[in-house]
């Protein structure tokens, strides 16, 4: 039997480089996460100093030269006094309150949790209760609705189901309405509650024919309850408007907010133009108080690690002038294209794929995908993800170009048109697309509505 043997191969592997690791990072970082970055930068870099005010590379000396060769690392001794000089020499209070007011411009929105959490430190409650309470708040999901049943919850915990049960009536009086509860029908049911309309038709309906209510049976429910049906109509429309998941309100990603990089709009002869917003990023200089220690500072460590700090606050800069540089090709490739999406709006949408734009502005196809990621532009017709203009899309018979969005937004239009009482089945919709000159499947109208949250035919037929 052979024994254990040493055997030599050879292989080629590809590694990325620290400094385009860091350049592709802020590629494809959107403005809110720039901004992180960037405090991260000017955290631990402290030859990089910044004013609140639009980026700009003009003010960098491009004509410098790179710092000497490289030599050993700097002790963290060293490093501690560098910073100490730059706060002493390179800082004044005016440049500390900017950077306070730039790492405080970044705030994180509210949680749902802690909105909870808020509202319960203002209630006088026994500590046993805001045990429970603050059990049953960890166990709710994004919507407000519980995660297991209570007494699970309280074999879990070893809290008892009483307290749990007086916890859940206390959290269901607090905001938003229709929280703490253990499905629709209950979340719905608090609504109407906290809305004063325990007696009304629409508590009645919810309470006893939501199955039928969700179906759109209204002259079941009518004979049922007897009613007529125009009652049932107007009860389910102001139950329409109760929220079904309303702790997502507080969900910071269901509505981010949302910094435009880049704005599409007319200059002043008219011309569709492309201008980089550059909100609340900061302007970033190299330090003359650091560059004047390299040249005169008697300690070898410490001109090192300031060379290295330099180097690296160059590549920081170059790597965002870049993101930029690169931005504002690809929107203005963009306008080339869709200028009747700018006149029109959605409906003129045209396809445009990123190996079209990436071929124009010379570079990889991977770039734009990277480049795009989470950007959005500021439009006459609202804030747009990047994304959105990159599309495939159909010839109409005429041999017009129309891309997908166009697609669903015309569809969008024929439902919004549609008689309610004869609401358009899918087959319908496909034969008005074809007459204006657009072939598709049935198949793909169903997938369009779908996806924009049409309901079908049959659940969108109003009495």
């Amino acid at each position: 039997m052979p024994g254990p043997a040493l055997t030599q191969t050879v292989s080629q592997t590809q590694t990325l480089a620290p400094q385009m690791r860091q350049s592709l990072e802020i590629l494809q970082s959107n403005t809110l996460e720039l901004q992180q970055l960037l405090r991260q930068f000017l955290e631990t870099n402290p030859v990089l100093e910044h004013e609140l005010s639009t980026l700009s590379l003009d003010d960098l000396d491009r004509k410098e030269a790179d710092p000497d060769e490289l030599v050993e690392s700097p002790d963290d001794d060293l490093r501690e006094l560098a910073i100490t000089e730059r706060r002493a020499n390179g800082s004044s209070r005016e440049d500390e309150e900017r950077r306070e007011h730039l790492y405080n411009s970044i705030v994180g929105p509210e949680t749902f949790q802690q909105h909870l959490a808020d509202q319960l430190n203002l209630s006088a409650l026994p500590d046993e209760l805001r045990v429970a309470a603050l059990a049953l708040i960890g166990n709710m999901d994004e919507r407000g609705y519980f995660d297991e049943p209570l007494a699970e919850v309280g074999r879990r915990l070893g809290i008892p189901v009483d307290d749990l049960e007086r916890a859940k009536t206390i959290l269901q009086s607090f905001d938003p309405p229709g929280i703490a509860v253990d499905d629709l029908q209950e979340s719905l049911l608090v609504q109407l509650h906290r809305s004063n309309r325990l007696a009304s038709l629409e508590f009645r309906i919810v309470e006893n024919h939501l199955n039928e209510l969700a179906r759109k049976h209204y002259p079941k429910i009518a004979r049922e309850l007897n009613v007529s049906v125009e009652e049932v109509v107007e009860a389910a429309t102001h139950i329409a408007q109760l929220d079904p998941a309303p702790g997502t309100s507080f969900d910071p990603s269901s509505n981010p907010y949302i910094i435009p990089d880049v704005s599409l709009e007319k200059d002043g002869e008219g011309e569709w133009i492309a201008m980089l917003t550059n909100e609340y990023l900061p302007r970033l200089r190299l330090s003359d108080t650091y560059k004047d220690l390299v040249a005169t500072s008697p300690d070898r460590k410490l001109r090192t690690y300031l060379r290295n700090q330099l180097r690296e606050g160059r590549t920081l800069i170059k790597a965002l002038d870049q993101r930029q540089a690169t931005i504002l090709a690809i929107s203005e490739e963009i306008i080339r294209h869709q200028i009747e999406f700018l006149e029109n709006g959605p409906r003129s949408l045209k396809p445009l794929t990123m190996n079209e734009v990436a071929e124009a502005i010379e570079v990889h196809p991977a770039t734009v995908s990277r480049a795009v990621a989470g950007k959005h532009a500021r439009t006459p017709h609202g804030v747009i993800e990047l994304r959105r203009f990159f599309a495939t899309g159909y010839k109409t018979s005429e041999g017009h170009a129309v891309s997908n969005e166009g697609v669903r937004e015309t569809l969008q239009s024929i439902v919004h048109a549609e008689d309610r009482q004869k609401p358009l089945s899918d087959s319908a919709i496909q034969k008005i697309l074809s007459q204006q000159g657009i072939k598709v499947a049935r198949r793909t109208v169903a997938k369009y509505r779908e996806q924009l949250n049409i309901l079908p035919s049959h659940l969108r037929r109003s009495y």
